[in-house]
């Protein structure tokens, strides 16, 4: 058997103390089954909460962490069609979830309960890979299962979607929020971006944002997207902070607020009163399925749209692109390059 290497995680909450790498055999495929060499991987907020035990699905111990990743199809098992070997391909987060509404049914996922993607071969279902677009490499490939398709989902997973014309505002650099960048403009949407301070401003100015807010400078942002929508408010917002009570005074009479995320343990209690009056719809996005996974590159392949990367670290030293990224400077994703 031909020898390759994985990352695993003693068990969540462990921490980077807890990731060593093991040396085992290369698995064979089975039935349903595709072997794919990954080439490269990419970390998310979603990683950390594995790491410090905050992740809200389960997460078995001893898991090859790290939902997202891409290569190289190898080998394949009895009975696949769906793929082929020297196929460029991503892993989707839930394998399972191939269309249609999230359900219990779909919970089982990468990097979770089930082993991710920051292995050298992965032994994947062949019906959960996703063919990537021409024009990316696998390293910005590799940043397309969590964040992207999350993004996507956050502005078109409700049957109704943006629209030309719309406002959409998004909530700092991290990956979820400039993936949503890219896609609203392309989507004929005018966004409004917050973030932290002027340098940030400015390559957020550069990805197409039409206006951007400095929270730092303006903690009520709300009233300043009212402001640039002459009282009107956002049409749609990508809330990945959770403090949702900034979101319901900014959006628009009947409105979405796409609940993508969290920071921190607390967040002020939402007024009812205030919901109801704003009109709201208020959605929560658990990333998205393959067909929405599917939809999306064919999106980003028709604009030739490029994930923004803030760096590219080793295999061998994926611990360095966890503090990278912990550390909260990152602007855009950080990508792990496999051998």
């Amino acid at each position: 058997m031909i020898p390759m290497r994985s990352y695993h995680l003693s068990h969540t909450g462990a921490g980077l103390s807890g990731l060593a790498v093991r040396e085992h055999d290369t698995p064979v495929p089975g039935p349903g089954q595709a072997l794919v060499a990954v080439r490269a991987t990419s970390l998310s907020f979603r990683e950390l909460m594995v790491l410090d035990g905050t992740y809200v699905l389960p997460v078995k111990p001893d898991v090859v962490p790290v939902s997202d990743g891409a290569g190289e199809v190898v080998a394949v098992g009895a009975g696949v069609d769906a793929v082929r070997v020297g196929d460029r391909v991503a892993a989707t987060l839930f394998p399972s979830w191939q269309d249609g509404p999230f359900g219990a049914e779909h919970l089982a996922q990468r990097g979770g309960s089930l082993d991710g993607m920051l292995t050298e071969f992965a032994l994947v279902e062949a019906d959960s890979l996703v063919a990537v677009p021409a024009h990316l490499t696998y390293e910005e490939a590799a940043t397309l299962p969590c964040v992207a398709v999350t993004a996507w989902n956050a502005l078109t997973g409700d049957g109704v979607g943006v629209r030309p014309g719309d406002t959409v505002v998004v909530q700092g650099s991290g990956g979820v929020s400039l993936f949503a960048l890219q896609f609203a403009k392309v989507l004929g949407a005018r966004v409004i971006a917050t973030t932290s301070g002027p340098a940030k401003a400015a390559r957020l100015r550069a990805l197409g944002a039409d206006a951007v807010i400095g929270y730092s400078a303006t903690p009520d942002w709300a009233s300043e997207v009212r402001a640039l929508t002459d009282g009107r408010g956002a049409d749609r917002i990508v809330d990945v902070a959770g403090q949702l009570h900034h979101s319901v005074r900014a959006i628009a009479l009947s409105g979405t607020i796409a609940c993508v995320g969290f920071v921190g343990n607390t967040a002020p209690p939402l007024d009812s009163r205030a919901v109801f009056a704003s009109g709201a719809t208020i959605r929560s996005v658990a990333v998205g399925s393959r067909a929405q996974f599917i939809a999306m590159n064919v999106v980003i392949e028709a604009h030739g749209l490029r994930p923004v990367i803030d760096s590219v670290v080793p295999f061998e030293k994926a611990v360095d692109a966890y503090v990278r990224y912990s550390g909260g400077d990152a602007f855009g994703k950080v990508v792990i390059s496999h051998p």
